[in-house]
């Protein structure tokens, strides 16, 4: 999970606000995979943000802050691949806790880009 030199992650690409949150869970569009829940919505900014969440249910807090830097990571690597104009929020299951960097990527990239997995 190397990071390279000049990708950014900027406050602008993030979902920061609770009211972003729970708007994007209330209208979005859910896509639901093994490991994740991915639910996506429209936005007006002209750039893909992204919101994770992770709850305590799903470990501590050094595993919940992994989980949340793999996505983070994922979401940044792949960002110019998804649609402009979305919000995306990844909200984490129990099963997600031994995952590697590979199979978050996978999953993620299959999941946002391939629009594979159960829809609802």
């Amino acid at each position: 999970m190397l990071s390279r030199g000049g990708a950014k992650f900027p406050k602008q690409a993030r979902l920061r606000k609770r009211p972003e949150f729970l708007s994007l869970s209330r209208w979005g569009k859910k896509v639901y995979g093994p490991h994740f829940l991915i639910i996506t919505k429209p936005n007006e900014r002209g750039e893909a943000r992204l919101g994770v969440t992770v709850s305590s249910k799903v470990g501590n807090a050094v595993v919940r802050n992994r989980i949340k830097r793999l996505l983070r990571e994922c979401f940044r690597r792949h960002r110019h691949q998804i649609v402009p104009n979305q919000d995306v929020l990844i909200i984490a299951r129990k099963s997600a806790v031994n995952l590697s960097w590979y199979e978050v990527e996978s999953e993620i990239r299959d999941l946002l880009i391939g629009n594979r997995g159960r829809r609802k």
